[in-house]
Order: C-alpha cells, then structure tokens, then sequence
C-alpha cells in the first residue's frame, strides 16, 4: 500500500490538538475529533490504510445494537436518542489504533496527555489554593465542568506517569527545553488564575489558553524539530506525579482516589512488586499528615454514601422491572423517583454512581453483558501485550505504554465501582484511547514489522 505521509501528518496534529483539548473543553476536542475522522475517512476511501479490526469489535457492536433497542423500548425514546448520540464517540477507539500505529505517533500523542493533564491538575490546585475552590460543595472542576470529569481524568493521567516513570527506555533528565515549556505551561495557569480571580477577561482568558494548548498539542505530535526530546516525556511525567497527586487529594473525590490507588499498584506490581512497600508507606504517611480534605471523606456515614446505597437498591428495582432493555438511555433522571427508596437522602439522581449498575439499568442487562465483555476483551489484550513486551529484550522498550494501558483501565474500572465515569464524555474519550494503545502497537508491527 502506498503511503501518505502528508495526510497521515495531518491526521495526527489533528488527534494531537483531539488529545489536548479533551482535558480543557469538550467543545474543541470534538471539534478536533471530527477533522482528525474527516482526514481518516479519505485515506480509508483512497484504500491507503487497511481496515481498522481487533477482537473487541463484535462486544462493541453488541453494545450499540443493545443501546440502540434500549432507545426503543425507552419510557421516552425521542429523549433517549438524544442522549444514545454519545455512541459517535466511540470513533475515537478506532481513530486512535490507526493514529497511534507508529511508536513516535504514540510517544508524541502521549507526551501531549501528560502537558494537557499537568494543566488540568495545575488549575485545580490553583482553584483550590487561591480560588475559593476548598470545599466539599465547591471542589475544584480544572476547565471542566464538573470535578468528577476533572478528577477521572487526573487520575487516569497520573497512572499512565507512573508506567511510564516505571517502565520507561529513558533515563530522567530534563533538559533545558522541557523546563522552559513547563515554566510556560505555569506561566499560562498564573495568567488565567489571575483573570479569573479579578473577573476580568476570564473567557477570553480561557479560549485562549485553550487555543494554545490545543496548538502545543498539533505542534508536538508533528514537529521534527529537536523538541520535544527523547526524554521530555519522562521530565512530563516526573511533574504530573505528584501534581496530579496533590490535585486529587484536594478534590475530595474518593473514587479517583480508590481508582488512582489500584492503577499504580498494578504499575507497582509489574516494575518490581517490592514497591507495593513503598506506596504503602506513602498513604501511610498520607494518613500520619492527617490533611482535612482526606481525613473528613473516610466515613461511610456521611449522606453521599447513604445516598450510593440507596440509589443501588433502586438500580437493582430497575432492573428487575425491566431486565432486558432498561429504563432507555438518559432516562435515570426522570424514572428514579418513582424507585426512589423513602430513606434516601436526595429525591434526584442523574445516575447510578456505579458503571455496571448503570447501563443494566438504563439499558439491560444484554447491553450489561456486552459491555462487561468488552472490557474483559481489552483487559486481557493489554495483559497479553503487557506480558509480551516484558519479555522482550531490553525489556524496558515500549512496555510502558501496554503497562499503562492496562493500569489506566484498570483505575477507571476500580473507580467506576462508585462513579458512573463510562458515562462522563471527557473521560469516556480518554478512556477509548488508552483501550486502543494494545491494539494500536499490534497495528504498528503488523505495518511496520521490524
């Protein structure tokens, strides 16, 4: 097949300002996302790629064929069709696979996760620090809309930083470049924290750092100048540990906080299980410091968690009045009152505040079914790849990125136990990706064998 190095460039400074703009407006990265889809479906038709195929395609088509009979069986299928439109999203596994096939594609574009992710933690902790944004009513949201979008995606970026602290070819050594553009990217976080706090120029502010960053996305994942280096993504990732650390700490969410701990003990577990020690002491020492914003969540008493139960007993009444297609898409909202147990703390819920829970109630158990087989389908690729690449010699190569895959998903998995976060756009998009990453080093070798 003939290539097109032209389009394929393209394409991946498109995904490059997709990647970017996922963790600071939605608008931009499905903006992006249709032009980096728009430059894939030509050279689909040009015949120049070959078909994008993996074993979890046939639970992803289950999965939408479910949903889409959900929305017929809805109390309301004009509205549940509406809201079954997030499905478009799920492009984003595909695109990415075929992007992301060539190592320095998956470098750059990861590179650019960990700058955008570094943004997000660093505007949370200046939120909560100088904004105002310190309590349990007021977390920190980054640029996102809600602190559960800004928390799931911190999380899952902290988990790919410690795979590829971990497992890395490269030793850590920043270079002069890298400090500048992370001076930069501080530089950028003082300039919109202080429009924001004055009121003045705040949006404006905003779109702009969002341009930019979106612009640092498409130029990294492109340029073949001598910036970003061999290393800048291991400096990225040395910074976003314990930013993105101190942002979930402060974000009070305890779910990316389970989620976070899980994906780096498995990171832990593959480098060199003696470093379970190490993360022990350190939530020991979390522990030992006693800062408010943890010590005041560690309750199961508190009416959040009242509230989880109890949603849950009314998801399991869903379902038994409707096993096999659910409520209908989005349809949680309107139907939980009626299943709404007397002794719950809140008369709404948006949803279930548990990701199986919450598509076999709104969409049937089928649907649930489909659902659970894909993640089991890309959970044991990534370990087939995981297990493949560390046996490799140097087994320090590319492992980095099927350990942080495989760790990612398990954080949003060990989280979505108590957050619908399959449901969350932003993170639903980040997720797709880091399910591709397995398949897209299949792809590259495929293509491009040594």
């Amino acid at each position: 097949m003939t290539p097109m190095p032209r389009l394929d460039r393209v394409q991946l400074g498109f995904f490059g300002a997709f990647v970017a703009s996922t963790f600071v407006s939605i608008f931009a990265a499905q903006a992006f996302l249709v032009a980096a889809l728009l430059i894939f479906a030509v050279r689909l038709a040009a015949r120049q790629v070959p078909p994008v195929r993996t074993p979890a395609d046939g639970p992803i088509v289950a999965f939408v064929a479910f949903t889409l009979l959900s929305v017929s069986f809805s109390v309301d299928p004009g509205a549940s069709l509406d809201h079954a439109k997030k499905l478009l999203l799920l492009v984003v596994f595909v695109l990415a696979i075929d992007t992301l096939a060539l190592e320095r594609s998956r470098e750059r574009a990861l590179t650019v996760a960990l700058l955008a992710g570094l943004a997000l933690a660093g505007l949370m902790v200046v939120q909560f620090h100088l904004l105002g944004f310190d309590g349990l009513h007021r977390r920190p949201t980054g640029f996102l809309g809600h602190y559960m979008s800004a928390t799931g995606l911190v999380m899952t970026i902290l988990v790919v930083a410690a795979a590829r602290l971990g497992f890395s070819r490269e030793a850590l050594r920043p270079r002069r470049a890298d400090m500048l553009a992370l001076a930069a990217l501080a530089a950028g976080l003082f300039v919109l924290a202080a429009a924001k706090a004055s009121g003045l120029g705040a949006v404006p502010a905003t779109g702009a750092f969002v341009a930019l960053l979106a612009a640092a996305g498409a130029f990294v994942t492109t340029t073949r100048g001598p910036w970003p280096g061999s290393g800048t993504g291991s400096t990225l990732a040395a910074a976003a540990l314990p930013l993105c650390g101190w942002a979930l700490l402060v974000s009070r969410t305890r779910n990316a906080w389970l989620g976070a701990l899980a994906g780096v003990a498995v990171v832990a577990l593959l480098r060199k299980p003696k470093a379970l020690f190490a993360l022990a002491a350190l939530v020991a020492a979390v522990f030992l410091a006693r800062p408010t914003a943890v010590i005041d969540r560690l309750t199961v008493t508190d009416a959040s968690t009242i509230d989880r139960y109890y949603q849950w007993q009314a998801g399991v009444d869903m379902i038994r009045d409707r096993p096999w297609f659910g409520q209908g898409p989005g349809m949680i909202l309107r139907t939980y009152p009626t299943y709404r147990w007397p002794e719950a703390p809140n008369t709404q819920a948006p949803h279930l505040h548990d990701n199986a829970l919450q598509i076999a109630a709104e969409r049937g158990l089928l649907c649930l079914g489909a659902w659970l087989s894909w993640m089991a389908i890309v959970l044991a690729d990534a370990w087939r790849e995981v297990r493949s690449l560390l046996r490799e010699k140097p087994a320090r190569g590319p492992a980095w990125v099927a350990v942080g895959a495989l760790a990612g998903l398990l954080a949003l998995m060990a989280a979505g136990l108590f957050e619908y976060n399959f449901g969350d756009s932003e993170v639903l998009m980040f997720l797709l990706l880091v399910t591709a990453l397995p398949y897209a080093l299949r792809r590259g070798r495929a293509l491009f064998p040594a």
